[in-house]
């Protein structure tokens, strides 16, 4: 840990609302990274293999804020690690030497997890979609400058080698123009009805758990399927928009060239279909059917010389000799991050961003984010300027209240700068 990231996590530790003690280390250059993980379910087991991280890092704790999920994980403890275990994750920043965290918790509750990793002086890998709200990945992003962390948001495609390749294919117009771009019409978020009130899980937080959103009674449907839900996640896991339509809507904005941009209109058609209008003229609709293959995942782009269909690990096209020199498919399944994640450790060490950095994850989020918004205000076309970020013209001011949700008291992010 060098002295920045110290004295970073020294006045972090001196504005939070409990009593931390700073550490303090310096690494080797041949030092392993020493990685904490928050929030331990499903996906970060995932994660968690030991062929993941190479030989440059090893995972030393994990943090849960629910004791069955954290004892289950801890299963898969391989024999020569030791993963020692905490409930709240601002005790594991308080104790362990941790260069870096992986938070892979329910969207609602990462933004906040986040700033509090990088004001302690922690590099980030954040799962996605990056935030809820267009707001909270507007302040992810200034903090990780303001603090200069290295933050990977977990779009895993930015880093597999044929996506890459094809997505470069794409940008340097090796199927001439893009008229049009097809992926899939993913689905928008329900809406939570009460439900009765069900006994907690022994030793679960729940108001942690809760967060930012509202205190609501306890119920098993709710911590087990909060990603179908619009107050903690702004469009579903799976095939919701901001599930594993980011990852879709990623390739595009890879492939497109407009990593650092966004449309500048969008279009409601019918059954919830969207369109997005690139300044370039570019079309981008949400019509295709789900079908529920993890090659979906991708996109159709269609250019004015032929056209080219990038899916997760590999692609397809009308003009074969693109196929030439294309590296080999990656096979889906947990080793499909990993390339993502040693992406990671390499710039934690290097200090370059990586490929999927923050203001990249806030890019493709935001337009996720959007398609949910002019679904929620009903309008037939919004219009965005994606340089401040704001919507224009008719139906603005309904459209610009959503960026933003309400944050329960004591869950606030914390100001900086």
């Amino acid at each position: 840990m060098n002295v920045m990231k110290s004295v970073q996590r020294r006045s972090f530790l001196k504005s939070v609302a409990f009593p931390f003690v700073a550490a303090s280390t310096v690494r080797g250059a041949n030092d392993r990274v020493q990685i904490g993980f928050i929030g331990v379910g499903r996906r970060a087991r995932w994660l968690l293999r030991k062929e993941t991280f190479g030989s440059n890092a090893s995972v030393v704790a994990m943090a849960d804020i629910n004791p069955a999920v954290l004892a289950e994980t801890l299963r898969y403890q391989p024999a020569d690690q030791l993963w020692r275990p905490y409930h709240d994750y601002r005790r594991m920043i308080e104790n362990e030497k941790l260069d870096a965290v992986f938070v892979e918790t329910p969207t609602h509750a990462r933004a906040l997890i986040c700033m509090h990793a990088m004001q302690a002086g922690l590099d980030v890998y954040a799962e996605k979609p990056l935030s809820l709200t267009v707001q909270e990945g507007q302040v992810l992003t200034k903090a990780a400058r303001h603090y200069r962390r290295i933050f990977q948001v977990g779009t895993q495609q930015r880093s597999i080698p044929i996506n890459i390749f094809a997505s470069r294919l794409v940008e340097t117009g090796k199927i001439g123009q893009i008229r049009k771009v097809v992926v899939c019409n993913f689905l928008a978020p329900e809406r939570w009805t009460p439900k009765p009130e069900q006994p907690k899980p022994a030793g679960l937080d729940w108001d942690q758990w809760c967060n930012q959103t509202e205190l609501r009674p306890y119920n098993s449907k709710l911590l087990n399927g909060w990603h179908n839900y619009w107050d903690y996640d702004a469009g579903g896991q799976s095939w919701g928009v901001t599930g594993w339509g980011t990852h879709s809507l990623d390739q595009v904005q890879d492939a497109l060239g407009t990593s650092l941009t966004g449309p500048v209109k969008l279009i409601l058609g019918e059954a919830s279909k969207v369109t997005l209008v690139y300044a370039s003229g570019t079309e981008v609709s949400l019509e295709q059917p789900i079908i529920d293959d993890h090659q979906q995942l991708g996109a159709i782009f269609q250019g004015t010389k032929g056209e080219i269909q990038i899916l997760r690990g590999d692609f397809k096209t009308n003009l074969p000799e693109l196929r030439q020199g294309a590296p080999d498919p990656t096979k889906e399944g947990p080793g499909e991050s990993t390339p993502h994640v040693l992406n990671f450790i390499d710039c934690i060490r290097s200090r370059q961003l990586p490929n999927a950095d923050v203001e990249i994850g806030h890019r493709s989020t935001v337009v996720c984010q959007l398609i949910t918004i002019l679904r929620d205000v009903g309008r037939a076309s919004l219009a965005w300027d994606p340089k401040i970020e704001k919507f224009h013209g008719p139906g603005a001011d309904e459209a610009n209240a959503h960026l933003s949700r309400p944050r329960r008291k004591g869950y606030e992010l914390p100001s900086f700068g």
